[in-house]
């Protein structure tokens, strides 16, 4: 495969500051301007950015800073965004984002950042205010989740507001979708080569170093998450784990994995056959590829999303796999950081009343774990709801048994 190669777009922000983006300002400041109007439609006057795809998706911001305190702040007027951070992440910040003021936090023996926020609140004139926060992101641990509010219990009123960037990044741009496109022409390169290398005595370890090696060579950068390559009694596992386990001359392997492409993450599964495939494994792959097809035949605008896992479960369940199938068939991607490429909320279950719309993308993935037989069954594509009422799809991958 041709490796991709990202041209960086150069610009400036208001005050002249020279920045590399990976969006145009254009697109952000259209983000950020919808962020706004919906804190003003809820009454908030400002936002507490901990998730960091938010702060990618309004400012370009990019790092993996969000492990410590990292917050920005974003009100619902046109003051100055503010971006609070440490030492070692100020040069990205100053050129790869659109953040208008940068403040830092130096760790020091009981050193409380929350409290450097709430002045920062204060400058603003927010006590006695409405501030939303995000709560429901790895980018605020329980412990500085506590810390915010204890320094905010009485400076102001603090409401959960994770939904708002999330719902909103939800939709992609035809630039994110260009992004997803990509991601998705890694993720088969790295499939395939992972796919090559199933073969008796290579281990689980010696599939992911293929398929890291050929996404990265084209142009990725290392995903969010996995691979997930699991072989054995071990490939009906819902998870990866740790100690590599080597092939045996007749053997199944799960293969789930992303490719990612400015952090645009898209996802492919399959299952493969090492040897002399069990006759029921080929019949299992059919269910599951058939459950999908259907999946992807009803994702349309308009729909709601539980439909699709609606589906997942009359296919699996006539098919006689009620016990054994998951409770949910897939999730939202998009852009995303460690630990996770999964993009959730949403999850695909039953009863989940959202909404399809064009531009959204998700990942459905058909997994039949057999504990009564030990055999298994695993495929799973990713694809965008489109305006003209059909799926685009990311991969060109078959959806049928690989055999080595």
């Amino acid at each position: 495969m041709t490796g991709f190669a990202f041209k960086e777009i150069e610009a400036k922000t208001a005050d002249g500051r020279a920045v590399s983006l990976r969006f145009t300002p254009e697109e952000h400041a259209a983000r950020l301007a919808a962020t706004r109007a919906e804190l003003v439609k809820r009454g908030l006057d400002a936002l507490l950015v901990f998730a960091q795809e938010s702060h990618y998706y309004l400012t370009g911001y990019d790092t993996s800073g969000y492990v410590f305190f990292q917050v920005g702040v974003i009100t619902c007027d046109d003051r100055p965004t503010i971006l609070l951070t440490r030492r070692p992440d100020l040069r990205q910040a100053e050129v790869a984002s659109l953040y208008d003021d940068i403040r830092i936090w130096f760790n020091a023996e009981d050193v409380n950042p929350a409290e450097h926020l709430r002045d920062i609140l204060d400058e603003f004139g927010l006590r006695g205010g409405r501030v939303g926060i995000e709560f429901g992101t790895y980018g605020l641990t329980a412990a500085n989740g506590q810390l915010v509010e204890a320094a905010l219990n009485g400076f102001c009123a603090l409401e959960d507001a994770s939904d708002i960037i999330r719902g909103k990044r939800l939709v992609k741009s035809s630039a994110e979708l260009d992004m997803v496109r990509k991601a998705g022409k890694l993720a088969d390169s790295a499939v395939l080569a992972a796919v090559e290398t199933s073969f008796p005595g290579s281990t689980e370890s010696q599939l992911s170093a293929a398929a890291l090696t050929a996404m990265l060579n084209g142009g990725a950068e290392v995903p969010a998450g996995g691979p997930l390559i699991n072989s054995g009694p071990r490939a009906l596992f819902g998870r990866g784990i740790s100690g590599p386990r080597k092939i045996d001359k007749s053997d199944q392997i799960l293969i789930e994995l992303a490719g990612s492409f400015c952090r645009y993450h898209v996802c492919v599964e399959t299952t493969v056959a090492v040897g002399l495939p069990d006759p029921r494994q080929a019949d299992m792959m059919a269910v599951a590829a058939n459950a999908l097809e259907q999946i992807k035949e009803a994702a349309r605008p308009g729909e709601v999303l539980g439909k699709l896992d609606d589906i997942h479960r009359d296919v699996l369940d006539k098919a006689g796999f009620a016990t054994e199938r998951f409770a949910a068939c897939g999730y939202a991607l998009g852009c995303t950081f460690k630990p996770t490429w999964m993009d959730v909320p949403p999850m695909i279950y039953s009863g989940n009343p959202l909404i399809l719309k064009p531009g959204m993308v998700f990942f459905v993935h058909i997994m039949i774990p057999d504990t009564r037989t030990g055999v298994m069954a695993g495929v799973g594509q990713t694809f965008a709801i489109s305006e003209n009422g059909s799926t685009e799809l990311f991969s060109d991958l078959p959806t049928k048994l690989f055999l080595r």
